[in-house]
């Protein structure tokens, strides 16, 4: 597995793309693989304000509910509405179409402590799901 380089992730497997003081986020293909056939997602709101490693949400699966949690502490300032009509995009494109939501970041530190994409893709081999 590669994970894409100009992400950074969580080992509770969300990732970010920072762009300016705004982070887009969302899970990694490992978990949507680990999921299956994502059937609901339940965002955060417009306006919600997330602590990093707090919850943002939930993402339902045939298998399973699994909760989304906050990669970085922020402001929400936009959710992939597409997703209430087609939350299967999570699977086919869990790094682009797929985004869950998107955070004004209040404190860009949270990014760089991050893991890097060799390191996350070390940590997901080491664990061996």
């Amino acid at each position: 597995m590669s994970s894409p380089a100009d992400l950074r992730y969580t080992e509770s497997h969300e990732w970010v793309r920072l762009e300016g003081d705004i982070a887009t986020c969302g899970i990694t293909d490992h978990a949507q693989q680990s999921l299956g056939d994502v059937v609901y997602i339940d965002l955060p709101e417009v306006g919600d304000v997330l602590e990093k490693g707090g919850s943002a949400g939930e993402i339902e699966s045939v298998k399973a509910v699994s909760d989304i949690y906050a990669p970085v502490s922020g402001e929400v300032v936009a959710i992939n509405d597409a997703l209430e009509d087609a939350p299967e995009t999570v699977n086919s494109s869990a790094f682009a179409d797929g985004w869950l939501f998107q955070v004004r970041v209040s404190n860009p530190a949270e990014v760089s402590q991050m893991l890097e994409p060799g390191a996350y893709d070390a940590m997901v081999e080491e664990s061996g799901d």
